[in-house]
């Protein structure tokens, strides 16, 4: 009986050159932070001023939050490697960064088209919104999408095992 073992994958880089790897760790890094405070300003924005307690903003923290998390979720490993010559991902790490990745880029989708069902309410039910869009209706919204999108990346990743 012939069987293979992959116990870890090699992750190829942007480039075998040592003289550019600082320079493209330096961008990524700066990148990288300026993604993640870009969106906790948004968020603390957002959590200071009472006239931004609204569905919409909700909604817009909630979508910078989640991109926290998934740039959270392939940044860092990407600078990692770029650092060390070992460039390397065991099985398990790359099921669970696969895992992250797809439920970060479906809540992203969802989160996405429930802001569009928001303006949608707002643009032609503008007397009924208040009505429609209540808190409790917009927590339960982007629970569901956490839900759908947790299921969605569960169902994939068992097929990719």
């Amino acid at each position: 009986m012939n069987q293979t073992l992959v116990l870890e994958f090699l992750l190829l880089g942007l480039t075998d050159d040592p003289a550019l790897q600082p320079l493209i760790f330096s961008l990524f890094l700066s990148m990288y932070l300026v993604t993640i405070l870009g969106n906790l300003l948004i968020i603390l924005a957002i959590s200071l001023e009472s006239h931004l307690h609204t569905p919409m903003y909700f909604f817009l923290s909630n979508l910078s939050l989640n991109d926290i998390c998934l740039s959270t979720s392939i940044i860092p490993k990407m600078l990692v490697n770029i650092l060390r010559q070992n460039q390397t991902i065991t099985y398990t790490g790359c099921l669970t960064q696969t895992g992250f990745v797809l439920v970060f880029v479906y809540m992203e989708n969802f989160l996405l088209a429930v802001m569009a069902y928001d303006r949608y309410v707002a643009i032609c039910h503008p007397l009924m919104y208040t009505i429609i869009m209540k808190p409790s209706l917009c927590f339960r919204l982007v629970l569901v999408s956490q839900l759908i999108s947790t299921a969605d990346t569960l169902l994939h990743t068992l097929m990719l095992l």
